[in-house]
């Protein structure tokens, strides 16, 4: 299968991150290996997005700290970005809002559609008609030359730098503005793009506890966009699939990440990892 038609994927992970662990970072790096070596995905982009402080959970670090820790922790990433726009709303986001607007941000910069899991495009959702404005991108060798779906995520990453809209709070951190618009300067290859939700298995165990999700929303975020499950302690997973009637309907949007190797994944909890900090403390504190 050529590059340009596999699937092209952003990541996305949404989550308290109280605080970022290696094990999130690990989690992203796992499901980009996996989906390259299933040969029909191209993962071009991973996105954090910090959950807002008014989610309710107890000990929940403010979100310029854990913001702070997150950009810390993958400034050495040269594919995987913090966004803080859950932080920077009114109140608390769920995480079928976050994936719409991350799916309408992307429309708007890129000027494309990103297609649905469901109904792939019979025609290029990167690739329409543009003006006649030369391409950024251009190979003297090669004037009929495309930018790759890397480049397309790097350049929309550097341009998110320039077109920001900085909170006084937050200098470090930037993200795009609601009314921002890269133009139509831009030419890409034909490819189709989509966001992922990726999470651990105890997300997607979640969806079984009655009333802890709306309906609605397990429609939009495993029929309308799919996830990716990196499991976590040896979680069965085809049991958690068959026990939710949404998550039987569209099983096949769920790509689980298989690995020969066992990895500790239960290090992606940061309440776990809370905890085994504790209990280090404690036990020094014995002897």
């Amino acid at each position: 299968m050529t590059e340009t038609a596999k699937t092209h994927v952003i990541l996305l992970s949404c989550g308290s991150f109280n605080p970022v662990t290696k094990g999130h970072i690990h989690m992203f790096e796992k499901a980009r290996e996996y989906l390259h070596k299933t040969g029909r995905f191209i993962v071009i982009g991973g996105i954090i997005s910090p959950v807002h402080d008014s989610y309710g959970k107890p000990g929940l670090v403010p979100s310029r700290h854990r913001l702070t820790m997150c950009q810390l922790a993958v400034q050495s990433s040269d594919w995987i970005r913090v966004d803080p726009w859950e932080c920077y709303q009114d109140t608390w986001q769920t995480t079928c809002s976050v994936l719409e607007h991350h799916r309408d941000l992307m429309k708007r910069v890129t000027g494309c559609i990103l297609s649905n899991v469901n109904t792939p495009s019979t025609t290029p959702v990167i690739g329409q008609p543009q003006n006649q404005t030369p391409p950024i991108y251009q190979n003297h060798s090669n004037m009929n030359h495309k930018p790759t779906a890397i480049k397309v995520w790097g350049k929309v990453s550097e341009s998110l730098g320039k077109i920001c809209c900085v909170r006084p709070h937050m200098e470090r951190f930037t993200f795009v503005d609601e009314n921002a618009n890269l133009g139509t300067a831009m030419r890409y290859e034909e490819i189709e793009l989509r966001i992922l939700l990726l999470c651990g298995s105890d997300l997607l165990e979640s969806f079984c506890i009655p009333g802890l999700w709306k309906d609605s929303d397990m429609e939009v975020i495993v029929g309308d966009f799919g996830i990716v499950v990196v499991p976590r302690d040896g979680a069965d997973t085809e049991r958690i699939m068959n026990h939710s009637s949404v998550l039987r309907k569209y099983k096949d949007n769920i790509i689980v990440v298989k690995d020969a190797v066992s990895h500790p994944m239960s290090i992606v909890s940061s309440t776990k990892s809370r905890h085994l900090k504790r209990r280090r403390q404690h036990t020094t504190e014995c002897y």
